[in-house]
């Protein structure tokens, strides 16, 4: 399990989350910003061979493999990607269909015991004024094509597409940038299913509402009830049983992307109340055979993720787990060991390329009116060492890294 370093501000007393040293719903101080981070799940009882052989008989969506010599430990390394390799000739384009599958959950509030709502599709005019979750989702450059500049200031234009889609450009830019604008990984088409009603039992799920200085409510999930292959280990929970509907009804097939789209809802270990060494804020992960990928994502408003220079408002969330659903899919992918950087608290070993900037954003980009927040990412050469193959030989996609993750992690 992930862990972030932001402070640790959340914790319980009492049986009720609280902020230190104020209540939630109390008004007479504004609440410190919560500990928030992002995990992944791994493929099991599935080869990356067989992954892979599965997307190129088109049962599931299609990965490519590599295998490289890290400079930074001399060893060799293997692993899987989203889309066509950007080795072979520079010159594919790949597209995967997406299903935005929105979850309304109706959650008992902790103080009034009444319901509390928390539905992506229906509108928000405090605190999301241009639109809802799911319509600004849908515009974000996560779907919507934007023109790139990577590092976003002096940095080269990378050209126009979605920004997950321009990121892999960029990670592999030595490779694809003699073959001008010919490779591209894009979302689409985009459809959206219809909204997912979920009654969270009393003990698996509380509403909270904010204090001064943020907006709305939090709903709190507890992880082993929603998936408990990601918090727990096991299997057979409430996303699972989504996933096996939604297949038998045809909506979703391993060949698309499924994304869940939660709103201001979030998730932790075992209970929802216990949130002191963070709540996820969301996660890709894979299972079965053919293998489908699928992504959660929380579209955060309350605001109360945000302090010490750290950002996970709108599609900040989307943009990280987006990015390392597409470079480490089955969540397999190994690196030299890097650590103590973004929220690895320890070492880390997986090509997950949201961790060690989890909370950095990239300058706004804005598109009918909004500004999005886009999380900085880092390249394949930040892993695995330089020199670095990416675009103007940098090692994360705003130039935050100006080196490789250097020595190895020792825990």
């Amino acid at each position: 399990m992930k862990r972030t370093v932001w402070s640790l501000l959340l914790f319980v007393a009492a049986g009720l989350v609280i902020f230190a040293p104020h209540a939630i719903a109390q008004d007479d101080a504004s609440p410190a910003p919560l500990n928030g981070y992002y995990t992944y799940g791994k493929l099991k009882g599935v080869t990356a061979d067989e992954a892979i052989r599965g997307g190129a008989a088109a049962t599931s969506v299609p990965m490519w493999s590599y295998s490289v010599i890290s400079s930074r430990d001399e060893n060799q390394y293997p692993g899987v990607m989203i889309g066509r390799s950007p080795f072979f000739h520079g010159a594919r384009t790949t597209n995967i269909p997406v299903v935005i599958i929105p979850v309304k959950f109706t959650m008992t509030d902790h103080a009034s015991g009444g319901a509390t709502v928390y539905d992506p599709s229906a509108a928000d005019a405090t605190c999301s004024p241009h639109g809802t979750a799911l319509a600004l989702l849908q515009a974000s450059p996560i779907l919507t094509a934007a023109n790139f500049t990577m590092p976003f200031s002096g940095g080269i234009n990378v050209g126009s597409g979605q920004y997950i889609d321009e990121f892999q450009r960029a990670n592999f830019w030595s490779h694809v940038s003699p073959t001008g604008n010919r490779f591209h990984t894009t979302l689409s088409p985009v459809t959206v299913a219809p909204t997912q009603s979920v009654a969270v039992p009393a003990g698996d799920g509380k509403g909270y509402a904010s204090g001064p200085g943020f907006c709305g409510s939090l709903g709190g999930l507890n992880g082993a009830w929603w998936d408990p292959v990601i918090f727990v280990g096991g299997g057979g929970g409430e996303a699972q049983t989504l996933i096996t509907n939604l297949t038998s009804a045809g909506t979703i097939k391993p060949t698309q992307f499924p994304i869940f789209l939660f709103y201001n809802v979030i998730m932790n270990q075992d209970d929802e109340s216990e949130c002191g060494s963070g709540c996820a804020l969301g996660y890709h992960n894979s299972q079965n055979f053919p293998v489908q990928t699928y992504g959660v994502i929380d579209w955060d408003t309350t605001g109360l993720f945000t302090g010490s220079g750290q950002t996970t408002g709108n599609s900040s969330v989307a943009s990280h787990e987006v990015g390392e659903w597409m470079d480490d899919p089955l969540g397999t992918n190994p690196v030299p060991s890097f650590g103590h950087i973004g929220q690895v608290q320890g070492c880390q070993n997986n090509l997950e390329v949201g961790d060690a900037l989890s909370g950095t954003v990239v300058p706004p980009v804005s598109a009918g009116g909004m500004n999005y927040d886009l999380q900085e990412l880092a390249f394949f050469s930040w892993f695995y060492g330089a020199p670095s193959i990416a675009v103007d030989g940098t090692f994360s996609d705003n130039g935050t890294f100006a080196s490789d993750a250097g020595a190895i992690c020792v825990p």
